[in-house]
């Protein structure tokens, strides 16, 4: 009888297939990018009661950066939270690590998923919150230098937010377990972006020291921190 080969898909393949899996699952039911766009609402409307008598004595410029990453960081929590809610419920997996894969490719297509889901809320939430906070704040002419340290945050957080999602997917008290793992480890990014983001909104004489600096800090973290989870990701996914 003759060997019967099977030819095993490339790498590229096997990425293409997790990440269609899970956008075609999250568009089917909606439950993480809905529930993380509800989040985000009902934090703006928590900022607009904390604001709403004191408006006229809170430069809300100044703080617009720190008010708008803490949005991004705290609604990335709750959709981190449920990366790998349906993987755990129905035990796919499990299947996923019995096929021969490269278990980087794993977490490659989960954490682009990751951040395909982060970018769309974010496409909501940021021009809610530059309408209901900004509108009427002169903003510097640098406004939109802002773009940068968005995507570098968002490209770390999904990505730091996948492994530490993976480690804790089978701890007791999981949501707690990340965001205690997770903040401490994202606060240099945080601190980064949320520094960039501040100059942008503000400019002045210098403005561009600073947000230089903050997005080289945001960038040095995004390569060292990406390169990491993808080294231990195979042990972390396995243990």
């Amino acid at each position: 009888m003759g060997r019967i080969s099977i030819d095993r898909p490339s790498t590229f393949r096997q990425y293409v297939n997790l990440l269609r899996k899970d956008l075609r699952q999250e568009f089917r039911t909606r439950d993480m990018i809905s529930s993380m766009g509800i989040y985000a609402v009902l934090v703006l409307v928590i900022y607009g009661a904390a604001f709403g008598y004191t408006a006229q004595s809170i430069d809300v410029a100044q703080m617009s950066g720190g008010l708008l990453w803490a949005l991004i960081v705290f609604t990335s929590l709750l959709g981190l939270n449920r990366s790998f809610s349906h993987e755990r419920e129905q035990g796919c997996l499990e299947g996923i690590l019995l096929v021969p894969l490269d278990r980087s490719v794993v977490y490659l297509a989960k954490a682009t998923s990751n951040l395909l889901f982060l970018a769309i809320v974010e496409l909501i939430a940021i021009p809610l919150f530059y309408f209901l906070f900004l509108t009427s704040v002169e903003l510097s002419a640098t406004v939109g230098f802002v773009v940068p340290p968005l995507i570098l945050g968002t490209v770390g957080v999904a990505g730091v937010g996948t492994m530490l999602s993976t480690i804790t997917i089978n701890a007791r008290g999981k949501d707690v377990m990340l965001a205690i793992l997770f903040i401490p480890l994202v606060w240099p990014l945080l601190f980064a972006c949320v520094s960039a983001t501040s100059s942008a909104f503000l400019g002045g004489q210098f403005w561009f020291d600073t947000y230089g600096v903050s997005v080289l800090m945001a960038a040095a973290y995004d390569v060292i921190m990406l390169l990491v989870c993808w080294v231990l990701y195979d042990y972390a996914v396995s243990a």
